[in-house]
């Protein structure tokens, strides 16, 4: 009996100004560098628009589904970022996700605060900043949603996944993680049973991208072989899977902002439980409960240079470190980060710096500065809120710029602030 599991990613990012707009003059502090840097007035309007469009109506259909499908079960997890954002700007849909996080039938998953790339600083299973987001992450959940447990499943930023990253996350206590069920990592294996990662115990839960990519990308297109895509159909293609999991994962924003409600990716969602019950041998789980009802039956093997996401064709991270803009972004934000340690650490400013360097780190901002072109770049234009990719780099060097002349000024940070 395969078990239909579907989980649904929710973020926003805290955009910057695009750097030809951002005015670093009379920085003396870090609210000033904050108000600086930070586009807050795009992200409010953001938010309420992915709200009105996605957050609200979504939660509100699958709460509705709980209520009329005793059998419907699903996962998700939502940053922090997102989550600060919901509170300042839009409680109505922070209520929603409360009441959904709150049944007994939804399960929550771990991630990064900051749906920050930190997963890739480190050596070994040692990798403090990553650490650091992921417990602040569990402690956001029990204050935003008033989860009273850790969660028992991770899900790193955009799936990214190698064996050391595994090692990690079980030794922080997770019991499964996702990742991306790509060919080249499953080397002829099944998407649709449980793994365990590399010489470890934690169970894996691999992607089913084809059927997944089937509802976040294709849904609404045209070209697609098998449109309209409907819920009866669907239900039939997920009977016909086999295996003891079918690994549905895709972004919240699928439902009303990347497939618009006009496409009736809504009502496809509001029929879908109906279409499965008439299959006695389907059913919906959270990865609790199957980590509990099955045994992994291999282990899956990513070497730490062959990390996999589930981003673009590639399914690697060269959607965020894949140009030169790209990497010495990134490497700029290592440095920043010890400069505000060595500076900083164990003054009244540490924490305000150190946050609003990790807003800096989140994955967003160096996926912005992608030059792939076709099908991925037009992709990374979508999401963009910049023109091009090297107004996106531009914007995000100013800010480190900013941040680095804050910190240099008079000595450090702390001295001039407090002289």
């Amino acid at each position: 009996m395969p078990f239909i599991q579907f989980y649904f990613e929710v973020h926003q990012p805290r955009r910057l100004y695009p750097g030809s707009v951002m005015n670093l003059k009379n920085i003396k502090t870090l609210e000033d560098l904050e108000k600086a840097i930070f586009d807050d007035s795009k992200n409010k309007e953001v938010l309420n628009k992915v709200a009105h469009k996605c957050y609200i109506p979504m939660n509100s259909l699958l709460l509705e589904m709980l209520d009329t499908y005793p059998y419907f079960k699903f996962s998700f997890s939502i940053t922090g970022t997102l989550l600060e954002q919901l509170e300042l700007y839009n409680s109505d849909a922070l209520e929603l996700f409360k009441q959904m996080a709150q049944h007994k039938r939804v399960e929550v998953l771990g991630e990064t605060y900051f749906h920050s790339l930190s997963s890739f600083w480190g050596i070994g299973s040692e990798r403090e900043e990553f650490e650091e987001q992921i417990y602040l992450h569990m402690q956001a959940l029990k204050d935003y949603l008033g989860i009273k447990k850790d969660p028992q499943t991770f899900r790193n930023t955009e799936l990214l996944y190698n064996n050391s990253i595994a090692k990690t996350i079980e030794k922080l206590g997770f019991k499964a993680m996702l990742l991306e069920g790509i060919e080249w990592v499953m080397q002829g294996k099944s998407p649709n049973m449980l793994y365990k990662a590399h010489n470890s115990n934690l169970i894996l839960y691999a992607r089913n991208y084809p059927l997944s990519d089937d509802i976040a990308y294709r849904f609404s297109a045209r070209w697609f072989s098998h449109w309209p895509l409907t819920a009866d159909k669907y239900a039939a293609w997920l009977a016909s899977t086999p295996g003891e999991v079918i690994n549905l994962f895709m972004d919240y924003e699928t439902f009303g902002e990347h497939q618009w409600a006009d496409t009736g990716i809504f009502e496809f969602m509001k029929h879908l439980p109906y279409e499965v019950e008439k299959y006695e041998h389907l059913g919906f789980a959270t990865f609790r409960e199957t980590s509990q009802m099955f045994k992994p039956i291999d282990e899956l093997y990513v070497d730490d240079l062959a990390t996999v996401s589930w981003a673009d064709l590639e399914r690697d991270a060269s959607a965020w470190l894949g140009n030169d803009m790209q990497r010495y972004a990134f490497k700029e934000l290592y440095f920043l980060g010890n400069m505000i340690k060595q500076h900083l650490k164990g003054t009244p400013h540490y924490e305000k710096a150190l946050k609003i360097w990790r807003y800096l780190q989140t994955s967003d901002h160096l996926y912005y500065m992608s030059t792939k072109n076709w099908a991925d770049g037009d992709v990374h234009k979508y999401f963009s809120p910049y023109e091009t990719p090297h107004d996106a780099f531009e914007g995000l060097i100013k800010a480190i710029i900013g941040f680095k002349l804050l910190l240099t000024k008079q000595g450090a940070l702390h001295e001039s602030l407090d002289h």
